[in-house]
């Protein structure tokens, strides 16, 4: 509206018009593009659970995950709910993440104390935030759909920013829980 307003007052309506439509346009072919993408990672998620490499992959991470949460993985389901979402968040499909983010989180929730995150709830929240991803599926999908010659050329960044993320979310965690407890 402020732009519109402006447009009006400055005589710049045709252009404004004009740069509007361009935009939307831009808009329409970005999303369809990266949507399409976004499909196709989720297909080979998909792919990787049904043949047994996701089962693998939790299989891995099932000894750290029963030491971070060592109360939530008493549960069959919160601990499967906990490693298909940092699973997916490593393969960097936030998308699929977060459904199995929130099943995991309202099974914690339903364990602990009523209107009390616990802190397992709380590293959770951070791990699925900050998570650790060993494939950035999303944002190469945007990089592609922007152009980019070789959308995976940022992995070294990304695995260095995501494990910084996660350890700097973790230490926080660790000392908000010493301080609460004083």
């Amino acid at each position: 509206m402020v732009s519109v307003t402006f447009a009006v007052l400055m005589g710049k309506m045709p252009e404004t018009g004009a740069a509007s439509m361009e935009g939307a346009a831009s808009a329409v072919e970005f999303i369809l593009s990266t949507g399409g993408l976004i499909c196709l990672w989720s297909g080979a998620l998909e792919i990787m659970r049904r043949s047994g490499v996701l089962d693998a992959l939790a299989a891995l991470l099932s000894p750290l995950l029963k030491r971070l949460y060592p109360s939530a993985s008493r549960d069959g389901e919160t601990l499967e709910a906990l490693t298909a979402n940092v699973s997916a968040n490593m393969l960097g499909l936030g998308n699929a993440a977060t459904p199995m983010g929130i099943r995991a989180a309202r099974r914690m929730a339903a364990q602990g104390k009523r209107g009390e995150a616990s802190h397992e709830l709380c590293l959770l929240v951070v791990m699925n935030t900050a998570s650790i991803q060993l494939l950035p599926t999303t944002v190469a999908a945007v990089r592609a759909a922007n152009g980019a010659s070789s959308p995976l050329d940022i992995l070294p960044a990304v695995w260095l920013s995501s494990v910084g993320s996660v350890c700097a979310g973790m230490t926080a965690a660790a000392l908000l829980r010493r301080l609460a407890r004083r």
